[in-house]
């Protein structure tokens, strides 16, 4: 099938380009990028055309932080409605967390994670295999079994390698596969118990903290194993200040360390929490306002890395609860983008790079063939209007989950087509 996307502003990071321009996409791959109407065809010959004018045209979004909750926890999410939720947020490759049940830590959970994924047919999707075997932290997994059956990095997820001495051994294997490990940097024995950030909110709202040196003292460790072995270190969910400022000297140094942010976090505070929606409760938690500048400020000098979501649906009757016994986590893949794109509006990055952290950059970390437009690649393409103001409603998320602090919120940046090896996997138009 041939395909023509035109009266578009394309911005592809990777290829340097911002403007507008005719897309021609054969055989589910692109094939021109032309100067408006100057895209030809033989007699006869008959495209279909999708008119994106008004609308910017650019690789499909990237998130290399989402859970999928299957196999084990399928009530919550699966990979079809993990995938059409992603689809709807203009996501065409999403990388899944192995906290399911079983922990994909062994190579019959990989395979069965892609062989779901392939035969859904929807976007592209990524397993994360365990660093450590059912994340319980006291034997590395079989690495190299993981990494051929189609593991693209490692993590334990919510569960972080506290062993110092069996993370320097990962960190080794990180090395030699080529592979980073991402962290989830919290020291849980300075968090147990706690369900909000640490300070003046928490202490008037009566709830246990979690103090943002439980990051700090993680990363720190991290960085300095790293420094020891040479491996790779991809930091998630980054949220507190000091994190941001021991990742960036660590990039001074020339260490191999990235690290990534969830929307969620440089858009609230824990000043969200004071009325107790539990859609507000998250690990890491919402922090101060110090922190989320300092997020803004690592996001526009480049220290931090990528935009990812941590997509965490919940069924409602983990959230129902009390603030302390809720599950942590929210869903994200659907308010992602107009999230993201508040910070164009705030000045303090531009189109152009918001796309680059949702799409070039997180392929690059990641050795991924995915996050530009370039002549041949598969076209996994996203088109949205960034002027397009609508108000989030949960109930119309494709996610089973509705795990959301944004309903009713007011934003910018409407996904309006979202394909994938240039077949549709989303569009307004049809929902």
């Amino acid at each position: 099938m041939t395909i023509v996307i035109k009266n578009g502003r394309v911005i592809d990071p990777a290829n340097g380009l911002d403007e507008p321009k005719d897309l021609l996409i054969d055989k589910g791959r692109i094939k021109a990028l032309e100067s408006p109407g100057s895209i030809s065809f033989d007699a006869g010959e008959k495209p279909s055309v999708i008119d994106a004018k008004g609308c910017v045209v650019c690789p499909g979004l990237i998130d290399m932080h989402v859970h999928f909750r299957e196999p084990g926890f399928e009530y919550k999410e699966t990979i079809t409605s993990g995938c059409r939720s992603a689809a709807a947020g203009g996501f065409t490759s999403v990388a899944v967390m192995p906290n399911t049940n079983p922990v994909n830590d062994t190579r019959a959970v990989t395979e069965h994670i892609l062989s779901l994924a392939r035969t859904e047919d929807i976007i592209n999707v990524y397993p994360i295999a365990a660093i450590t075997q059912k994340l319980e932290g006291e034997r590395l997994s079989e690495m190299a079994d993981l990494k051929d059956a189609g593991a693209i990095a490692f993590s334990d997820d919510g569960r972080p390698v506290m062993n110092n001495e069996l993370m320097r051994r990962a960190f080794e294997y990180s090395k030699m596969f080529k592979l980073p490990l991402i962290q989830h940097s919290e020291m849980l024995d300075l968090t147990e118990g706690g369900c909000m950030n640490e300070g003046m909110v928490s202490t008037e709202l009566g709830l246990k903290g979690m103090p943002t040196e439980a990051e700090d003292i993680m990363v720190y460790r991290d960085i300095a194993l790293l420094e020891k072995t040479g491996g790779r270190l991809h930091v998630a969910h980054i949220s507190s200040k000091n994190s941001v400022d021991l990742v960036r000297q660590a990039k001074s140094r020339g260490l191999s360390v990235t690290c990534e942010v969830a929307p969620h976090h440089f858009t609230l505070t824990d000043e969200a929490v004071r009325g107790y929606d539990t859609n507000t409760k998250m690990s890491p938690p919402l922090r101060a306002i110090d922190d989320v500048e300092a997020i803004k400020e690592g996001l526009q000098d480049g220290t931090i890395d990528i935009i990812a979501t941590d997509h965490a649906p919940h069924d409602i009757a983990d959230k129902q609860v009390e603030y302390q016994n809720a599950c942590f986590g929210i869903v994200g893949l659907e308010t992602a983008l107009p999230l993201s794109l508040k910070l164009v509006d705030e000045k303090i990055l531009s189109m152009g790079d918001v796309i680059k952290k949702l799409t070039s950059t997180p392929a690059d970390i990641f050795n991924l063939k995915a996050g530009s437009l370039s002549l041949g690649n598969e076209a996994d393409i996203l088109i949205f209007n960034p002027n397009l103001e609508y108000s989030i409603d949960i109930s119309k998320f494709h996610s089973k989950s509705k795990n959301s602090p944004f309903d009713g919120w007011k934003v910018k940046g409407k996904v309006i087509h979202t394909l994938v090896k240039g077949k549709t996997a989303y569009s307004a138009n049809e929902n």
